[in-house]
């Protein structure tokens, strides 16, 4: 999709009801060709013999004047009704035709076409018209519906992978497994396990969405809203008590003195038990054993504020 394409489509999307130009775009209709008022507004039959016409005297006039910028827009604006004819299989998809961003979409493809229709192969321009409109369409839903970007390897894989599902659920008479999918696609079984993994990024929750009730009325039996999503998910994390604790024995442990804190750490960090921790500290086990009581009475004391 080029720049130009783009800029052009944006300007184009909705065509004026005038003099057959667009909003914008300097009018000078070249001598020969008859007016058109309102091109968006032909009736099919009228809009494709004029179509003809207007391509034979497009071809005659040099890119970039106003007489072959009038023709291009008025041909543009004639055929927009195969934009929205190309855009009804998508109506059931997020952002359908009714969604302008669509129609704009569509617009650049059948710029595409114009831009690319040769008059000396006597075929009708909307053979060639809607599948670059479609084609457009299509990437736009590709690159910009999916939830989490993935590569577009394993976007295509999603489509096959579905069509596949669908096929096989009808022949078997169950859902395939994924051994099934690869010998019907010839893809290894793991290529169908990355492509199923891959389509739960197509669309995405909300955390603050509700749960769908079990009556399915909206409501719980009990009467209660149903609960968001986010507060089913999840559960006790038994690390954040003890950060918690931490958080609150730190200013207590730095009142304590060097001896005790190295205490401390040996028995309850590395876990020595008391006689290792007197070989290292060059203690008795005895002693080991009163210190380390007498400090975790002191900490209990404090923590609990007695």
């Amino acid at each position: 999709m080029t720049s130009t394409a783009a800029a052009e489509a944006r300007t184009r999307t909705t065509p004026t009801a005038s003099h057959g130009g667009v909003a914008g775009t300097p009018r000078r209709r070249p001598s020969g060709l008859p007016d058109v008022p309102r091109p968006s507004e032909l009736p099919t039959g009228e809009a494709r013999e004029l179509t003809r016409v207007f391509f034979a005297r497009l071809r005659s006039l040099e890119e970039g004047t106003r007489e072959y910028q009038y023709v291009r827009n008025t041909l543009i604006e004639m055929n927009i009704s195969l934009v929205r004819f190309a855009a009804r299989p998508f109506r059931d998809r997020p952002g359908g035709p009714e969604n302008e961003d669509i129609v704009q979409v569509g617009v650049i493809g059948l710029i595409k076409a114009i831009d690319r229709y040769d008059v000396d192969r006597n075929t009708q321009f909307g053979t060639l018209a809607l599948p670059y409109i479609r084609g457009e369409i299509k990437r736009h839903f590709r690159d910009t519906t999916w939830a989490v970007r993935v590569p577009r390897r394993c976007q295509e894989l999603r489509s096959e992978l579905a069509k596949a599902t669908e096929e096989l659920t009808s022949v078997l008479g169950h859902a395939p497994t994924p051994a099934e999918l690869a010998d019907h696609l010839d893809l290894t079984e793991d290529e169908v396990r990355e492509g199923l993994v891959a389509a739960n990024g197509y669309s995405a929750h909300s955390l603050d969405a509700p749960r769908d009730s079990a009556s399915g009325a909206g409501r719980e039996p009990d009467g209660r809203h149903p609960r968001v999503l986010a507060e089913t998910l999840g559960g006790p994390d038994p690390a954040m008590e003890m950060v918690e604790n931490r958080h609150a024995l730190a200013p207590l442990l730095a009142d304590l003195d060097e001896r005790s804190i190295r205490i401390l750490e040996l028995r309850f960090g590395q876990e020595m038990t008391q006689a290792q921790i007197g070989a290292e500290t060059g203690l008795s086990q005895m002693h080991v054993s009163r210190l380390l009581a007498r400090t975790l009475n002191t900490l209990n004391r404090r923590f609990h504020g007695r």
